[in-house]
Order: structure tokens, then C-alpha cells, then sequence
């Protein structure tokens, strides 16, 4: 196995791990393996528990297979943190409850730095954009073929582009006589549509969020493993989730409230807390990198830490 490119820095490493401890005999889930930062420490802080990795990426699953051959309380699967469930009572308890789920969202340095990727509008590669590049369509493929209005939806609601309609048509229009199949060559279309660089930032950055967001599911697979880490866990024990953009964070902040809160209700119908059986509490406030983690690691100044515990079955 050889890597060529930076290491991954975790973000939030010392926090999130300490939240998500909460048993050092316990079963547990890095739901995003990446290069192993947190599951390391995770297995650093356990006794006789168990930690069961998920990544997609295959370079990740080398890694993985790796920390495995060292560390015989550590298992890893190449498939998304949203199919957890198929793998928690076969791999970690019969019982198939957790103590402890973390994840952390997003792409890994290592797959943005990899030009080959496809993951960056920095340096040319093919445009792939897939953290499991085995399974389903690339970027390039899904351009070649999704309809303008298809185009210009998954980068506003994404990436959040507020220009998606003009950069869908110049893309639409450019394909129709040469082919897209790098990175530079999207980002070098959507540069020239965006009438309105936002200062400080590349103005192909919306547009590669949310194509890349789309074409991994990653919103999809988000929901669906809140919804499975939740009802996986132990009394006491902990879902730890770390996202980097507003999308994400939002899906999140509202499933935790809704989880501790209950769902919203109308100001004065008569049902009181009591009855809306609440099984899960927040654990502190919304947590951010401290000014020395982001001074040190640029990439970790958008992260937001959310905690989410189990209180009774």
C-alpha cells in the first residue's frame, strides 16, 4: 500500500473521541473511516470493547484492513455508514445495540488533494467525484447525460449556487460539442457563467459540492444512518456527528432536536412532555474547532460537532 499524498488531519480528534466514549468495554462505530485518526484513539481509549469502521473509499479500506491486522477489536467494511445496521450484530453484539456511533462528515484531504479523485477544482484529473469509484456513475457520466433542469436543481439545492441555471446552460451548451471529462474543464465553464465570485472563495466551489454531494448520496446516506445509529444505541450510549457545511449541519441540528424535543407541535394542544415518551437528550451545545485547531488545519474551520445520548429505552 503506498500514499502519495498528505496525510488526513481529523478534525475535532481529542472531543469527539471523549464524547463518544462512554464504556471503554463497549461496542462502537466509526461510521467514516478515512485514514483511521479517530479510530485509533478510539481503540486507544478501549478496555475489551469492540469498533466496527465504514468507508467507502477503497484507499481508506487499505488502511482499514491494516489498523485490522494490528488491532484484533477492530473490523472494517467498505460500504456507507447508512447500512449499519446489516452489520452490528454480526460484527460487534448479538443484541445488536451500540455504545457509541461517530461520524465524520464530508471528504477527506487526501481524497480532495488526489487530482485523480476528481473530488477538486484546484488541479486537473478526471471528473469522478465518487468516494467508491467501483460503484455507480461518475461525474463525467452523470454530465454527459442529466437533463439541463436536472443540473441546475442538484447545484442549488446541493451547493446552495445561486447561478445553477446560467452554469447548467453554459455546461449544457458545452457538451454539446466537446465532451466534460476533467475537473478543470467544469470548473473552467462554471468560472466563466458565475457572473459573482464570492470573495475569498474558488467560484466553482458550490457547483463541485453539490455535484459531488449528489452523485454519493451523501444527504441520503446522512439520514438514513441518524436514523439507524439512534435506534442502535445502548441506554447511555452516544451519537457523535461532525459536518462541515450547512446542509449537513442543518439535517442534523433538526433530527437531534426532534429526537430530544419530540416532533413540533402546535403552540396549545394539551399533551404534556411526559407523554411524548423522549428517549434521547443533546449533550452541551453545538461545538466548533478551537482557533489553534483551525490556525493549524484550515480545512476544520467550518466543522460543527453535535452530540446526541440515549436516556432510556
Amino acid at each position: 500500500m503506498t500514499e502519495s499524498i498528505p496525510v488526513h488531519i481529523s478534525v475535532m480528534l481529542n472531543e469527539s473521541v471523549n464524547d463518544l466514549i462512554t464504556d471503554p468495554n463497549g461496542c462502537y462505530i466509526d461510521g467514516t473511516f478515512g485514514r483511521g485518526g479517530h479510530s485509533r484513539l478510539v481503540l486507544a481509549q478501549l478496555e475489551q470493547g469492540k469498533l466496527l469502521g465504514f468507508d467507502k473509499d477503497p484507499v481508506a479500506i487499505e488502511f482499514g484492513e491494516a489498523l485490522a491486522q494490528e488491532d484484533g477489536r477492530f473490523q472494517i467494511v467498505q460500504d456507507s455508514f447508512a447500512t449499519m445496521d446489516e452489520y452490528i450484530t454480526s460484527h460487534l453484539d448479538e443484541s445488536g445495540r451500540l455504545d457509541g456511533v461517530l461520524m465524520d462528515l464530508g471528504v477527506s484531504s487526501p481524497q480532495i488533494d488526489d487530482a485523480e479523485r476528481g473530488f477538486s477544482f484546484m488541479n486537473d484529473g478526471p471528473l469522478d467525484m465518487r468516494m467508491n469509484p467501483g460503484v455507480g456513475l461518475s461525474a463525467a457520466q452523470w454530465i454527459a447525460n442529466a437533463k439541463e433542469k436536472e443540473i441546475a436543481d442538484v447545484m442549488y439545492q446541493y451547493g446552495e449556487e445561486r447561478f445553477s441555471r446560467r452554469i447548467a446552460k453554459a455546461i449544457c451548451e458545452h457538451r454539446a460539442h466537446t465532451e466534460i471529462l476533467t475537473t478543470l474543464q467544469l470548473a473552467n465553464i462554471v468560472k466563466d457563467a458565475n457572473p459573482a465570485w464570492e470573495k475569498g472563495k474558488n467560484p466553482a466551489t458550490r457547483a463541485f459540492q453539490g455535484i459531488r454531494i449528489f452523485i454519493n448520496n451523501e444527504l441520503g446516506d446522512l439520514e438514513t444512518g441518524l436514523e439507524s445509529a439512534a435506534k442502535a444505541l445502548k441506554v447511555g450510549g452516544r451519537l457523535v456527528v461532525i459536518s462541515f457545511h450547512s446542509l449537513e449541519d442543518r439535517i442534523v441540528k433538526r433530527f437531534m432536536r426532534t429526537m430530544s424535543k419530540g416532533p413540533e407541535l402546535p403552540r396549545h394542544l394539551p399533551i404534556r412532555n411526559a407523554e411524548l415518551a423522549i428517549k434521547f437528550k443533546t449533550i452541551g451545545k453545538a461545538n466548533k474547532p478551537s482557533k489553534q485547531e483551525v490556525d493549524d488545519n484550515v480545512r476544520s474551520r467550518s466543522a460543527v460537532m453535535r452530540v446526541l445520548e440515549r436516556v432510556s429505552d
